[in-house]
């Protein structure tokens, strides 16, 4: 039986973010085959984390930049880390790698953070360059080509250490086919390192209602994740006006955790715009309206709040950001758009026409079920940790990259940690 630790950027909050339910599948994952998981995290207990202690997963509490956790590990032997994100990594890594040396090392990507980042840069720019401020808040999706964005990565910092991450561990997880291509293409990282695991979806145990029985537009997102407060930010100044101007008693529902006071000051019933929160169960009200709206002008990886959309049988409208990795050639359940007027016009289209709402909704089905199967990415990543067990020793020789940076590069953050934990051991008082 493999015991398995993951060393997780966050405790996971399965109903407040798609990095979070992407925790609990894989978890859900190790569990079936009867592995044994620990879930470790230095972040601080959060609202709405998961009971972990549902799937027989013990949580411990571990501290950065502290040889605490080496004893931990230690004791523990792990045959395989996960670390969630490349933060994990960069903190955690080196010291999987002296304590438990034949522990197969794994990277959850979530989402490539350097591409968002990226994506981010060229939004602002492309905002400050506005010649008004209407013309900022029209600004539509970054639409930058897979050149031109490993032109805004390959400088950055982040790029650097994520993809130093990469080469450093055994395999890397990728939830976007969209991202594996760019790191093989662009940045010439083997494939050999890298898996596509897709989301491994539930699917929905609600009922979706048909076109008649549902009302208004919904748009879902965690608060504090950046291109999702930008996207509300979208439809505040530019989308929704447009919308009701061509349906004045529509009603908009804004939902998603952490809303800081700047997010919650929108909320304006007049408008139809109703900033409402956190969403106990985010399938209910998805199942409740008749279209989302995703206008997400940057962004890296895949969207759950689209996926879920998919789910309860409710089109969507989005960007070409918010559809990447998620359809392949397949057509969208609803309309991907890159600028505000489409945006506001296929929105309205959907909300007003059954047929081709419904049309939209059986197109969401098909995605599902040609690039959302469970069984199939779940048994497909199975395999692959099994073949990297057996065949490790010649797999990370092939990966001299990697071995090079653990060497060299790996040993500045491996020497700053290990010099913050003796300087907070000096400062402790002595006894007597």
């Amino acid at each position: 039986m493999y015991n398995v630790l993951i060393v997780g950027y966050v405790w996971p909050e399965p109903r407040s973010s798609a990095a979070g339910s992407r925790m609990i599948e894989l978890i859900e994952l190790f569990r079936a085959q009867g592995w044994r998981v620990t879930f470790a995290s230095a972040a601080a207990l959060s609202e709405h984390r998961a009971d972990l202690a549902v799937y027989d997963v013990p949580e411990v509490a571990i501290t950065l930049n502290c040889d605490s956790f080496d004893a931990f590990v230690s004791e523990l032997q792990p045959d395989l880390v996960l670390f969630d994100r490349f933060f994990s990594e960069e903190q955690f890594g080196w010291r999987v790698e002296r304590c438990c040396p034949h522990a197969i090392r794994v990277l959850e990507t979530s989402d490539l953070h350097s591409l968002r980042d990226a994506r981010q840069r060229l939004l602002k720019e492309a905002q400050r360059n506005a010649c008004s401020e209407q013309e900022r808040h029209r600004q539509g999706a970054v639409q930058a080509d897979a050149l031109q964005l490993f032109a805004a990565m390959a400088e950055d910092d982040l790029a650097q250490r994520e993809v130093a991450a990469i080469y450093r561990c055994d395999l890397t997880l990728l939830i976007s086919d969209f991202e594996q291509a760019l790191l093989q293409e662009q940045f010439g990282v083997p494939a050999a390192l890298l898996q596509h695991c897709t989301l491994m979806l539930i699917p929905s145990q609600i009922a979706a209602p048909g076109f008649s029985e549902r009302r208004d537009f919904i748009s879902i997102g965690n608060f504090r994740h950046a291109p999702n407060w930008d996207a509300v930010l979208w439809l505040k100044h530019q989308l929704w006006p447009l919308i009701r101007q061509r349906l004045p008693q529509a009603q908009l529902q804004v939902y998603g955790s952490y809303p800081p006071p700047k997010a919650t000051a929108l909320h304006n019933p007049k408008q139809g715009f109703n900033v409402l929160g956190w969403a106990a169960d985010a399938h209910v009200v998805m199942s409740q309206a008749r279209v989302c709206l995703a206008p997400l002008r940057f962004g890296a990886g895949i969207k759950g709040k689209l996926a879920d959309a998919m789910s309860c049988g409710t089109p969507s409208v989005t960007t070409p950001i918010g559809s990447e990795g998620m359809c392949g050639e397949l057509p969208w359940a609803g309309a991907v758009v890159d600028s505000a007027d489409a945006f506001a016009d296929a929105a309205v289209a959907l909300h007003e026409h059954a047929q081709q709402w419904s049309e939209a909704q059986q197109r969401g089905q098909r995605i599902l079920a040609e690039r959302f199967d469970r069984q199939a990415a779940g048994q497909q990543l199975i395999e692959r940790l099994q073949r990297l067990r057996d065949n490790l020793q010649t797999e990370r020789r092939a990966n001299f990259v990697g071995s090079m940076l653990r060497h060299h590069q790996h040993k500045s953050t491996q020497y700053m940690s290990q010099w913050i934990a003796a300087k907070h051991a000096a400062s402790k008082p002595v006894d007597g």
